[in-house]
């Protein structure tokens, strides 16, 4: 069970369709498109294609960029059903790190020989994230980052500049409590960033990265700044040296109670997981879920490395 979402990637979405269809139909797969469009709910898509795959004995496929597979998964975890992924965002970070192919024709040639394989997933008040969560400077990154995309298109090169632009505007600095309860320590920090990716850690040059989904999730705050020093900050992260920064600080953890400073801040709080933006009752607390989602991995001749 397909949930195609028709708006990501930067393929045109009947290529991708007809793609997916060709190769499955040659295999001789019986399969089924759920389509995402404009006004359409990929929740309830979701749970419509974990209602077909439990009463087949299929499998659930997301094909979308990070959020859409992140709206699919959490329909999918508690059901233990497989999960399949054919990647077809901006940066893919989850498709990357488990070596599955960003060309469409790839990926569901892939699908036919893959086997499923526990895959780690983190939790913020319940709610699943495969890549990262995060409060502060990063959710608004992340909503101009979607404005700039829907005038100039999807690139890496669009969200590097919008996110130049963002920074170019002043912000106040959160003020909070991390830790476990009775060891919670104040922070003031532009922004809260939590990975499950140890891709985009590594990426970003985050020292013990490779701990995310290893039973462990990592945080990572930052020293109140101002603008041009976040903008060096941005530059150091596309460099791969965000962890040499001073001004960076990063911990593994397996559980993280986070909670406004200032009783008089708004019981609910924006955050972002996989690039899609909630608002959530305050306290936030991170976890990792004791159930694995049960990922259909490519075969080692199937697999790619991260570019």
């Amino acid at each position: 069970m397909i949930v195609l979402n028709t708006g990501s990637g930067r393929e045109d979405a009947q290529a991708r369709e007809a793609t997916i269809r060709d190769i499955l139909q040659n295999a001789g797969r019986a399969h089924e498109l759920l389509r995402i469009t404009s006004g359409t709910s990929v929740q309830a898509a979701a749970t419509r294609a974990v209602h077909l795959a439990r009463e087949r004995g299929g499998a659930v496929v997301a094909a979308g960029g990070d959020g859409t597979l992140n709206a699919v998964a959490r329909a999918v975890l508690p059901t233990g059903l497989p999960f399949g992924v054919l990647p077809q965002g901006t940066f893919n970070y989850f498709g990357r790190a488990h070596g599955i192919p960003a060309d469409t024709a790839r990926a569901t040639d892939a699908l036919l020989r893959a086997s499923p394989r526990p895959v780690q997933v983190g939790l913020v008040n319940g709610h699943a994230f495969l890549v990262n969560a995060s409060v502060g400077l990063y959710p608004q990154l992340l909503e101009d980052r979607e404005a700039w995309k829907q005038r100039y298109g999807r690139s890496r090169l669009v969200a590097l500049w919008s996110a130049c632009v963002t920074l170019l505007h002043a912000h106040r600095p959160l003020r909070l409590f991390l830790g476990e309860p009775g060891l919670e320590q104040a922070v003031r920090t532009p922004t809260l960033f939590v990975g499950n990716n140890p891709l985009q850690l590594q990426r970003i040059g985050i020292p013990g990265g490779d701990q995310a989904a290893q039973g462990r999730l990592v945080a990572i705050t930052l020293q109140p700044l101002g603008t041009l020093a976040l903008l060096g900050l941005m530059l150091q992260g596309a460099l791969g040296r965000l962890g040499e920064a001073r001004e960076v600080h990063s911990a593994s953890f397996t559980r993280l109670r986070v909670r406004p400073a200032a009783p008089r801040q708004r019981a609910r709080i924006k955050i972002a997981t996989d690039g899609e933006i909630h608002r959530m009752r305050a306290p936030l607390e991170f976890s990792i879920s004791p159930q694995p989602l049960w990922l259909l991995a490519p075969s080692d001749q199937d697999a790619v490395a991260p570019e």
